[in-house]
């Protein structure tokens, strides 16, 4: 299994419900960073680097992302509507872990770029495993590598078979050149 630095960023309105994730990702051996966030509208503010998220230091840029859904102050569909909508977080893993099993609810999470949907299980050792083989999923799976901005890096796909896609501006705001 790869190792490699993650922030998980917890999107969760219910204080009682960010202490038990955090615990159960504590319980399993995470060991890193956990940033929780009270609503739709903080996780955006938080991924923008608004107000006190400006410090990267101490709220580093979020390799994952696990929300909810039914939150005031902008639910968790705003946040999924929100990445999937910059090209920049759109491929950032973002679980929704929620109480709802609405079948509408699945979807639209889908639809919207969430890479799973979990509903919320009712015990603190379900929440623990359930946890377990979501975040050893997790770091089994290789994804885009970015800067310490959080920005992707520029890959060169010349003569590979990603070179139809266009790619998206570096760190620095320029576009890949052109063959």
């Amino acid at each position: 299994m790869k190792k490699y630095h993650a922030t998980i960023m917890v999107v969760e309105d219910d204080a009682n419900d960010q202490f038990l994730i955090q615990d159960a990702f504590r319980e399993i051996g995470v060991t890193d960073p956990i940033q929780l966030v009270a609503s739709g509208a903080q996780a955006i503010a938080y991924m923008m680097g608004d107000g006190k998220f400006a410090d990267r230091q101490k709220y580093a840029y979020p390799t994952f992302i696990m929300t909810d859904l039914k939150m005031p102050d902008g639910d968790g569909f705003a946040v999924l509507e929100f990445l999937k909508s910059n090209p920049q977080w759109k491929v950032i893993p973002t679980i929704v872990l929620s109480a709802s099993a609405d079948l509408d609810d699945i979807k639209k999470s889908y639809m919207l770029g969430a890479s799973s949907y979990h509903v919320k299980p009712q015990s603190h050792e379900q929440l623990r495993n359930q946890l377990k083989v979501i975040n050893d999923y997790w770091m089994t799976c290789q994804v885009p590598e970015v800067d310490s901005s959080g920005k992707q890096l520029v890959t060169d796909s010349k003569g590979k078979l990603g070179e139809r896609f266009e790619q998206d501006e570096d760190a620095a705001g320029r576009k890949p050149e052109k063959p």
